[in-house]
């Protein structure tokens, strides 16, 4: 165990020192006219250099794996055998200065992933009764207070309680622009502050926080295998054994044993085995440099074949900061029944609900009311107790399932907001409607041209599910050209759809809050979570954008499609090669040495072809980079 670790250790320096010998040798044969010197030398190298090499193939043999290293040990022993020291000489450096080559490419493929976790804050400034304290972040507990001064990382999630600053919060959005924290505004542990200072309670330290679960997450993702590497992988333990096969009886009928030695190094898959792993690290590993988070190599497998996109309305089509531009009222008590409103909407976190207690701050000032009980009917509303009196407040279906009726002239003003485009909220006090909401939600700005570039990548179909009226609902719809809108939508009743749509041969992905929408975005074929990084968006989705953009959700489809192509074309490449090696074997072009050297040429190109993705960009990435880039005139 203690020479296997030593030998992994410095087998950049047996490497070396492999080469340095066969140089030498050659020199002694071609420049001195030495010969014994040459033979002594590069069957030195030969033995240096085959170490390493049949160590990991023992170790590969009792784990029951016939590896690659297996067909080059015994190649190299076949060439002592025939005294064909040059060749196994340089056999044996070829595929260690090969290992080499290949491990320091591949280190460039998870830059990403690196720098993510050189990121990570190690210690924080703990606010004590005596002043500060610097410690490990490690001791810093949920409800500690910490310092985060300009220039330096926020070490935990929380809520700032004193003091604001600009952050920069590429580490969770992988977007670098500075956000403007206030107190009682949330933080994440990573981000950096450019400019000010803040105190900050804690509210999730160590591996709970955002930041951690986001490197966890990458790391797992790489780790976890496409169908194209599982049935590499199924291929790899049938192949090396049937290359054995292949040269024992390549020996029996032809009687050559150096054409038989020849066939085992021609026939290592070096290629074939790295080509599919290698892309889907570097698709990854582009994914979380820009705050995409993709959950493995199978995911962007899946991903790639959608061909329907599900979205939620509120909070995704839309912008979610909602605002009450309307508010019709059937009573001379506005002010009291607005403040029971506020307070019925405080027990939930509906982006609706959110814009009516903000609008009741705005208008007038109360006395909280006393909640007596209070029940949040999913996809309706709430129903409450408020000194005796029964209130339901939320949708038309909800007053609906509590058989409380419009008159004439709240029918007539409950569809004139909906044919605004509103949403609506309805408050009823003991059967009575008292309050009609008209809540007014704008549409991402880049959502449009973004579901068109989505559409020429190949999607095909695009679909809205949502809890808001038909009317509201068909406005968004007809604004963004969707292909479909189902409204009036209880959460189950959207899985009932996507497992609909899934049942007709449709491979889909829903995109939601990762929150209200975690049930239609686990059943999807491909979960995609348009949030902040809440715990819910990164344990149910598949993918997590942490901009919550769309120019997001194009580039990430695009990358998959993309990372699928790449791997494709590195098992294109790597059969090539193996067809190649055989050709030239068999017409006399291809030897042992040469062999061996286009083999681990072969490996090198499939690695350079997927760090191509490392820096891979949509057309739509670029049109939208060269709009920012453009001169903003008054």
């Amino acid at each position: 165990m203690k020479f296997q670790i030593f030998l992994t250790k410095h087998t950049n320096h047996i490497t070396l020192i492999t080469g340095i010998l066969i140089v030498l040798g050659m020199l002694s044969k071609y420049l001195l006219n030495f010969t014994p010197g040459y033979t002594v030398t590069l069957a030195v190298a030969s033995v240096i250099a085959a170490i390493p090499i049949a160590v990991r193939a023992f170790s590969a043999l009792r784990n029951k794996v016939f590896s690659i290293e297996l067909l080059v040990t015994i190649a190299v022993i076949g060439a002592f055998v025939i005294g064909e020291f040059n060749e196994s000489a340089i056999v044996t450096f070829l595929f260690l200065f090969g290992s080499y080559l290949e491990s320091k490419t591949l280190q460039k493929t998870r830059t990403a992933i690196k720098g993510l976790t050189d990121m990570s804050p190690t210690t924080a400034t703990l606010v004590t009764s005596d002043g500060t304290e610097e410690v490990d972040v490690d001791d810093v507990d949920e409800g500690d207070v910490v310092l985060v001064k300009t220039g330096s990382q926020v070490p935990v999630d929380g809520e700032v309680v004193e003091g604001s600053g600009y952050l920069n919060e590429a580490s969770i959005t992988g977007e670098a622009r500075q956000i403007n924290k206030q107190l009682h505004d949330n933080v994440y542990s990573g981000t950096i502050v450019e400019n000010g200072y803040l105190k900050i309670k804690a509210t999730q330290v160590g591996d709970d926080t955002t930041f951690a679960k986001i490197i966890e997450l990458v790391e797992e993702a790489q780790d976890t295998k496409s169908k194209a590497e599982k049935f590499i992988d199924r291929f790899a333990q049938y192949y090396t054994p049937a290359v054995l096969v292949l040269a024992v009886l390549v020996f029996i009928f032809s009687r050559d044993f150096r054409l038989a030695i020849t066939v085992l190094v021609l026939g290592c898959p070096g290629a074939l085995v790295i080509g599919a792993p290698v892309s889907n690290v570097a698709g990854i590993g582009n994914g979380a440099k820009r705050g995409i988070l993709i959950k493995g190599g199978e995911v962007i497998d899946t991903f790639a074949k959608v061909d329907t996109l599900v979205f939620d309305k509120t909070g995704t089509l839309t912008e979610g900061n909602t605002a009450v531009t309307t508010m019709n009222t059937y009573t001379d008590q506005v002010a009291d029944q607005l403040g029971i409103a506020a307070a019925i909407e405080g027990v939930s976190d509906h982006p609706l609900g959110q814009a009516i207690i903000t609008y009741a701050q705005n208008q007038t000032t109360h006395t909280a009311p006393v909640l007596d009980d209070t029940e949040t009917v999913k996809g309706q509303g709430i129903c409450a107790k408020v000194a005796g009196q029964e209130i339901v407040i939320g949708n038309q279906k909800m007053m609906t399932a509590h058989q409380i009726d419009l008159t004439q002239q709240q029918a007539q003003d409950l569809n004139a907001l909906q044919a605004a485009g509103q949403s609506t909220v309805i408050m009823a006090v003991d059967g009575q409607v008292q309050l009609m909401f008209g809540i007014a939600d704008t549409i991402r700005p880049e959502v449009k041209d973004s579901l068109a570039a989505l559409k020429a990548q190949g999607i095909k179909r695009t679909v809205m599910l949502t809890g808001d009226n038909q009317l509201t609902a068909e406005a968004v719809a007809k604004e963004l050209n969707l292909d479909e809108v189902h409204a009036n939508l209880l959460p189950e009743e959207k899985v009932a759809y996507v497992k609909k749509l899934k049942a007709a041969g449709n491979t889909v992905a829903f995109i939601g809050d990762g929150i209200n929408d975690s049930p239609s975005i686990a059943n999807a074929d491909i979960g995609i979570a348009m949030g902040s990084g809440t715990d819910v968006a990164i344990d149910t989705s598949d993918v997590v954008l942490m901009q919550s953009s769309f120019p997001a959700l194009v580039h990430a489809h695009g990358l998959a499609k993309k990372t699928v192509l790449n791997t494709r074309e590195n098992i294109f490449i790597a059969i090539a090669t193996v067809a190649f090696l055989l050709i030239g074997l068999i017409f006399g072009y291809i030897y042992m040495a040469s062999g061996m050297f286009v083999h681990e040429a072969s490996i090198l190109v499939v690695i350079f072809n997927a760090m191509r993705l490392i820096n891979f960009k949509t057309k739509f990435d670029k049109r939208t980079a060269d709009r920012a880039a453009q001169p903003v005139t008054a």
